[in-house]
């Protein structure tokens, strides 16, 4: 599916997100000192935002698309809590630590999202939308951890 094919607000809202991840992995490299010491962190902070809204998605689709009596109810909901999970503690680590964990929290969101029932419940165009923004995602935090190694 291509991205002129998913749905226009969920893809331009998407892609919104992303200003933040784009703007701030560019600042930590391109803006001077002082501000790449702001920038930083507050990437990590989005991230982690990000990342816990993720865990809130899965909420969702459980109460709306789950039995709520089913073992897949229980499952996903106790799953939707990982992401805040991971992504609080990442903002007490080492910056680049922390985007490492940050990194793997959307690597484990997306890997449960490409499984069989969530392909099932959620519609393939969101599969698509978040294959690209994760993508990115990922790509911004490598971006930041080589800012960080002293790149």
């Amino acid at each position: 599916m291509t991205a002129a094919r998913l749905p226009r607000l969920p893809l331009g809202l998407g892609l919104a997100g992303l200003l933040p991840f784009l703007a701030l992995a560019g600042s930590a490299w391109l803006a001077p000192l002082a501000w790449q010491l702001v920038a930083i962190p507050a990437f990590l902070t989005y991230s982690a935002v990000i990342l816990s809204f993720l865990g809130g998605v899965q909420w969702g689709v459980a109460m709306s698309l789950e039995p709520d009596d089913s073992a897949g109810f229980r499952r996903r909901l106790a799953l939707s809590m990982a992401p805040s999970l991971i992504a609080w503690p990442a903002l007490l680590l080492h910056p680049a630590t922390g985007a490492w964990v940050l990194i793997a929290g959307f690597l484990v969101v997306r890997l449960h999202e490409c499984g069989r029932t969530s392909r099932e419940l959620l519609p393939t165009w969101y599969q698509s939308l978040r294959t690209l923004l994760t993508v990115v995602v990922v790509a911004c935090h490598g971006l930041v951890i080589w800012r960080l190694a002293g790149g």
